[in-house]
């Protein structure tokens, strides 16, 4: 018997008892699996750069807190529009998605939804998107629509190098120079050295998730720094949360961050050496905690520039 695609079971990937599967209306859980809403971590990899940027721009206004209308919508933002691009990415790999194991239960290669429904679904979320970017001032405008020819390229990169993650680094981060732009209607060096370390952490974790389709990959002929990387992946990971690591607090002093700045970031320092030291890279539920538990570090970052702001006002 046939099973009515609104109700196939959910995609391989989801976060088991996810609200998705569980709660949301029958005819909309195709959608909602293709935006991604199942696996919530994407969101909040996306949103954590605009929140930085906005912390680090209130240290630099010397402002009591970030905005917390602008923090409203670059949340709404960073959902909507990780759906358009996460649709935009499985419209364009669905033929390789159907051949990887992890990938061929997604709404498009599994027929829950067809290429056409997912192409008008997407320029709804994107049309969303820019009712939100248009609360902003002109220059966060102008900027925001510059980030989607990087946004556009990503996923045909892993046919053509093996650093498709520095691409998607350079859109995925593109939050960092977003939340200084919106506050203070123009970019300097300590958000251009936020968006630095962010690109950076984006390749880093993004890696460790490429570890989980490295054989299929390989497979299909398509590339990733997993598998340029392969057993010496920690090496590279110490290069680059590195870089990530000293890009945050170089941005932090550049704008102004105090001490206090500094002793929260080594809560961040930790964290990023729990990951190095604690991956296995053939081990896919073990890359798949340590590039989810990301979420955290973003956390943290947020907390010690929060902690900055508050703790010097007094």
């Amino acid at each position: 018997m046939n099973v009515p695609p609104s109700t196939k079971p959910s995609v391989a990937d989801a976060t088991p008892g996810n609200w998705v599967d569980g709660w949301a209306p029958h005819s909309w859980r195709p959608f909602l699996r293709l935006a991604r809403a199942d696996r919530p971590i994407g969101v909040w990899l996306l949103l954590w750069p605009c929140w930085w940027s906005l912390g680090l721009a209130g240290i630099e206004s010397e402002a009591e807190f970030p905005n917390l209308w602008f923090m409203a919508l670059f949340a709404i933002g960073a959902i909507v529009m990780r759906g358009a691009g996460c649709t935009y990415n499985d419209i364009v790999d669905r033929d390789y998605d159907l051949k990887v194991a992890r990938t061929k239960s997604r709404p498009i290669p599994s027929g829950q939804v067809s290429v056409r429904q997912a192409q008008i679904f997407m320029v709804l979320l994107s049309l969303m998107g820019l009712v939100i970017l248009l609360q902003f001032n002109g220059f966060t405008v102008l900027l925001g629509i510059a980030s989607l020819s990087v946004v556009a390229t990503y996923p045909f990169m892993k046919r053509f190098t093996y650093w498709p993650q520095v691409v998607l680094g350079l859109a995925f981060s593109w939050g960092a120079l977003m939340g200084w732009a919106a506050e203070l209607g123009k970019l300097s060096l300590a958000p251009l050295l936020l968006y630095g370390g962010a690109v950076a952490w984006t390749i880093g974790y993004d890696t460790i998730y490429a570890h989980q389709d490295k054989e299929d990959d390989a497979l299909l002929g398509l590339k990733s720094t997993a598998l340029r990387f392969g057993e010496k992946t920690k090496p590279w990971l110490i290069l680059f949360y590195g870089i990530a690591f000293l890009g945050i607090a170089s941005a932090g002093f550049t704008a102004g961050a105090s001490h206090i700045f500094s002793l929260c970031l080594l809560a961040g320092a930790t964290h990023l050496i729990w990951q190095i030291a604690t991956l296995d890279v053939s081990n896919e539920k073990n890359c798949l905690i340590r590039f989810k538990s990301n979420r955290d570090f973003g956390a943290i970052i947020f907390a010690s520039l929060i902690a900055d702001i508050a703790l010097s006002a007094l």
